[in-house]
């Protein structure tokens, strides 16, 4: 075991240009990316009521791992392309194969880089990126696009439970409070009873709300009971203000673990509209494994010497990793679908290029 962790001369040096080469990707990209972004906002930055400590701190400390977490797989296809062609110009891939290193030994250092990058890219999705998010998009939300929740706040119908509804006919966001609440209960897919109350408001957690003007109706048969109750009630409900907002990137402010919570708390309460967030932790989980693919499919593209060398080469791997873009993209429509596992739609561009990658290494250069 010991000999197959330690490195030898050959994995310190890929891996070392691997990484090096990575980084450097990295920054530029990252320089352009913010170039791009600011030039885009400018005017908001000048017209709103901001600080410049919510600019950089808040705003662009948070957007940079964000948009680079999300391009780095394709950092990794530039990168390997990149020194492998280099590697390759120079005759350095054709030294190391005529010293009697086999095809596979070689292809080891390029997958422990490609693992710790993957292992970073996994680490920061879950757990680092969407704590970020929550500062970057709620500075988005109150100052560039101020227009981005859609949640209800009239006619709102929701359940609470499978046999819980409730209906509220105009919800105020600024003070959580409620007008014309209704809660049905079911059973057996008919209706049992009722509580109406002419406002309700947030109290506060656990869950508490105070109803007023309260009227409950309850049914035995073609019997139907009123009691009504002029003074304010307290009561706990599966109800929060957090329900009646709805950003259209709301998944992205929420961890792994908040997200799962979302999921159970959705499947709880009998709806079943939680791909929206099962897409996203699958796609945590997917896109770190991308490294390690295109990463096998550039070093095994960039390692023959042809002409045009790394500019034929970089063009090759930029426009795989263009395909694999659009490809994720209507993957993730296309696990939408009522009909199609929200896993099977993440992980499809994995599974095709896979394939890809054991294509271009069977026709490698040997």
């Amino acid at each position: 075991m010991y000999k197959l962790l330690r490195l030898k001369i050959l994995d310190r040096y890929i891996i070392g240009k691997y990484l090096s080469t990575f980084g450097f990707v990295v920054m530029v990209f990252t320089l352009i990316a913010c170039v791009i972004d600011f030039s885009e906002k400018a005017d908001a930055f000048k017209k709103g009521a901001m600080t410049k400590k919510e600019i950089y701190v808040d705003y662009y400390l948070n957007y940079i791992p964000h948009i680079n977490i999300l391009l780095f797989p394709l950092y990794a296809l530039i990168a390997v392309i990149f020194f492998t062609s280099r590697m390759a110009y120079d005759s350095e891939v054709i030294s190391i194969l005529n010293a009697g290193v086999s095809f596979k030994r070689v292809v080891r250092p390029y997958l422990i880089a490609a693992g710790v990058i993957a292992s970073i890219h996994l680490i920061f999705n879950h757990f680092v990126i969407p704590n970020g998010n929550k500062k970057r998009l709620a500075f988005e939300h109150k100052y560039i696009a101020t227009n981005q929740d859609k949640g209800k706040t009239e006619n709102v119908h929701m359940f609470l439970d499978p046999n819980t509804k409730i209906y509220i006919s105009y919800y105020r966001k600024n003070d959580s409070t409620a007008r014309d609440f209704r809660i049905e209960k079911y059973e057996n897919n008919e209706l049992r009873s009722f509580l109406k109350a002419e406002s309700a408001e947030w109290k506060g957690y656990p869950n508490k709300w105070r109803l007023s003007q309260v009227q409950r109706h309850s049914f035995d048969g073609l019997k139907e009971t009123l009691q009504a109750d002029n003074a304010a009630i307290d009561t706990t409900l599966n109800l929060t203000p957090e329900d009646f907002v709805q950003f259209i990137n709301q998944n992205e402010m929420l961890t792994t673990s908040e997200l799962m919570h979302e999921v159970s708390k959705l499947k709880k309460r009998g709806m079943g509209n939680t791909k929206f967030y099962e897409i996203e932790i699958y796609r945590r989980t997917s896109e770190p494994f991308t490294v390690i693919i295109l990463t096998l499919i550039g070093m095994s593209l960039a390692a023959r010497k042809v002409r045009g060398g790394i500019g034929l080469h970089l063009a090759i791997g930029i426009g795989l990793g263009a395909i694999f873009i659009f490809f994720s993209k209507f993957s993730v429509t296309f696990a939408t679908q009522p009909d199609v596992p929200a896993i099977l739609g993440v992980w499809l561009p994995n599974i095709v290029f896979s394939f890809v990658a054991g294509y271009f290494i069977l026709n490698a250069q040997k």
